[in-house]
């Protein structure tokens, strides 16, 4: 999700439903200003050097070619991608919210549209996904109220599969805050059968990104090595 602080995300109905069934890093940061930079840490647990919300090459150093190169199965689901690809397709779509986009210069055969979640979660559904909702969606460019709608849907539609009953689990984070220095913003934990949990450790986009590789067994990537994984939310 983008552009929010936690308390304005957290006031939403349907997510701060979530907020007081689930797991909540009380204090989780962004990284960085603006969303590019954000999206970059949370795949690759760097920013390279990116100040701004343009496009450049990338090596191919992210979580999806790790996952690739280790045989662990994903995709990445991005809202509103089309025929014209990954850097071209029209908004409500935005390739700066793909990060897989810029790591070798085009996005690999993982990322497709949001509309074959819903077939991937009836069927055979990868280790590792990736969801993107659009600018509108993320509300970027709509109200608070119109992302809640749509995470009440998607969330509603992830946790009735038996992908996330089987041990599953769901992270939803906010790219950054309202523009602020503090950066802090809402990130959940949800998987089932857990109870609310809180957790006042100081986590970032690197605390999520190591989080990730730790459960799917890969090595950390970048600062994702020097952060503190979220143990006491998915324990």
């Amino acid at each position: 999700m983008e552009n929010h602080s936690f308390d304005q995300a957290a006031s939403a109905p349907f997510t701060s439903s979530l907020v007081a069934k689930y797991g909540v890093a009380e204090n989780y940061h962004a990284v960085a200003h603006p969303s590019v930079p954000n999206y970059l840490a949370l795949t690759s647990g760097s920013t390279w050097g990116m100040r701004d919300d343009g496009y450049r090459v990338l090596p191919k150093s992210d979580l999806g070619s790790q996952l690739t190169t280790a045989s662990i199965s994903w995709r990445a689901y991005m809202e509103g991608l089309g025929s014209a690809g990954c850097l071209n397709s029209p908004v409500p779509y935005d390739p700066g919210h793909n990060p897989f986009a810029y790591y070798g210069g085009q996005c690999p055969s993982n990322v497709v549209p949001l509309t074959a979640l819903s077939g991937d979660l009836a069927g055979s559904t990868p280790r590792f996904t990736w969801i993107t909702p659009d600018r509108c969606h993320d509300t970027h460019d709509c109200r608070v109220s119109v992302g809640d709608d749509w995470l009440r849907q998607e969330v509603g539609m992830i946790t009735a599969s038996a992908a996330w009953k089987s041990n599953g689990v769901l992270f939803i984070t906010w790219d950054e805050d309202d523009g602020s220095a503090d950066n802090r913003v809402l990130t959940l934990v949800v998987a089932p059968g857990m109870g609310h949990k809180s957790s006042q450790k100081n986590y970032t986009h690197y605390s999520l990104l190591a989080t990730i590789e730790d459960l799917l067994g890969v090595g950390r990537l970048g600062e994702a090595a020097n952060a503190t994984p979220m143990t006491d939310l998915i324990q």
